[in-house]
């Protein structure tokens, strides 16, 4: 599959077979198509697009479910925040009878459908401890749990969201009372008539504080830093869906007064709350360092009427409650932190030009970020949500399939490798 020219094509394939002596007493497999690591929307993906070229893969998933994050670590009132039409994953779209913005069931379902359509079948409870590339062999050697595999190309598909943010607050492990992150929340059922402080105000603080106000909780809200509120539809039509129409026909700066005009009609002016908005637009903030606006559910008319009370940022954590940046002190029961995720794709890729050390994201931002060197791809890190998804899946097939092809014929470096390595190929 590659070619090597300093070298002739004999003394590569003695070199092959000297490391996979040396490799002889762990379980090797050696994958003639892509490794994708990361068996959620993202990987399901770039696996349909592979299938459809006729490309082989393999996907490794350290749980053992299709789409984990979703469906272990999410809230049980979850719907996506954008319309279906585009939040689908290539070549299959949503049931018909899926409302427009469908539940987070709902969604798992889709996913389940689409993995038994597309005859995708993960290798579960494989955790990668390492991915590295052999220089010699021109090959990512990717080691788990519990096994080590060889492949050509390699596709992180972990995700923008793989691992939870904590905040690294004065105090935090003093907290005697219950303290969880967002993944553990599922509802509010048990927090009857609880004093309870959610910290962070994106979609999912907003979201999590409606759902415990209704279960009859006391609320408090932390807003530490500004953010831009929108209603989730204007005049009928999905927010989102109007701002990508009219970006077609004007620029951003003007697309984000129109949405902060209509911001002000339907909801009100922020600012009132405590909820202070940025300088620049929401879209033009999207599109510079990747803060996405929170499209409001419910939460904000829970806040205008009180029944959400909005603090300022922690300043620390108490034995029984928090002080806060203008020096107000309150007793919780329930703390709860809304601070997101991360990449963790730098934990286990041992490589330094692709991800950056900073966020764990692309270096090079949306579109070109979807292609590193040796075989390296990624897929889901365009920071655009299910709608980047399968941008970068198309991408990344097309790109792959297109080298797949054009070696189909030169196949001895790979037949070599695979009749070396313990348990041969996978497919």
């Amino acid at each position: 599959m590659a070619v090597y020219p300093e070298a002739t094509r004999d003394d590569k394939c003695n070199a092959i077979f000297d490391a996979q002596l040396k490799m002889s007493q762990s379980r090797c497999v050696c994958i003639p198509g892509p490794v994708i690591i990361g068996a959620g929307p993202s990987g399901l993906a770039v696996a349909a697009c592979l299938k459809e070229r006729g490309v082989p893969f393999l996907i490794l998933e350290k749980e053992d479910c299709l789409g984990s994050l979703w469906k272990l670590k999410t809230y049980d009132r979850l719907q996506l925040h954008l319309p279906k039409e585009f939040c689908q994953l290539p070549h299959m779209s949503f049931s018909p009878d899926f409302p427009t913005y469908p539940t987070k069931q709902q969604f798992i379902s889709y996913l389940e459908t689409y993995a038994k359509y597309f005859s995708i079948e993960p290798m579960f409870r494989q955790k990668v401890q390492s991915a590295i590339y052999d220089a010699t062999l021109r090959f990512w050697r990717v080691q788990t749990n519990e096994s080590e595999f060889i492949c050509r190309w390699l596709i992180v598909a972990t995700g923008e969201n793989a691992e939870e943010v904590v905040p690294d607050i004065a105090g935090i492990s003093e907290f005697k009372g219950k303290l969880l992150h967002t993944s553990r929340y599922k509802d509010g059922a048990d927090a009857k008539g609880s004093k309870v402080l959610v910290v962070g105000c994106g979609n999912s603080g907003m979201e999590v504080s409606l759902d415990l106000c209704n279960n009859g909780a006391q609320v408090f809200l932390s807003v530490r830093n500004k953010l831009h509120i929108l209603p989730r539809d204007i005049l009928g039509r999905s927010t989102f869906a109007l701002s990508m129409w009219l970006l077609n026909w004007f620029p951003v700066k003007m697309v984000d007064w129109f949405l902060l005009r209509c911001s002000q009609v339907i909801l009100g002016d922020t600012i009132r709350t405590g909820i202070r908005r940025p300088e620049i637009g929401p879209l033009e903030l999207k599109n510079s360092v990747g803060k996405t606006p929170v499209l409001d559910v419910g939460a904000f008319a829970k806040i205008k009427s009180g029944d959400i009370k909005v603090v300022p940022g922690v300043k620390r954590f108490l034995t029984t409650g928090a002080e806060f940046a203008d020096g107000q002190v309150e007793e919780f029961d329930l703390i709860i932190t809304a601070t997101g995720y991360r990449s963790n794709a730098k934990s286990w890729l041992k490589e330094d030009s692709f991800f950056s050390d900073e966020d764990g994201f692309p270096r090079n931002s949306f579109p070109n970020n979807w292609k590193g060197k040796d075989g390296l791809y990624s897929v889901g890190f365009s920071r655009r949500g299910l709608s980047g998804v399968s941008v970068d899946a198309h991408k990344v097939a097309e790109d792959i399939a297109g080298q797949w092809n054009s070696e189909a014929s030169n196949t001895t470096e790979s037949h070599l490798l695979g009749k070396r390595c313990r348990g041969g190929f996978a497919t």
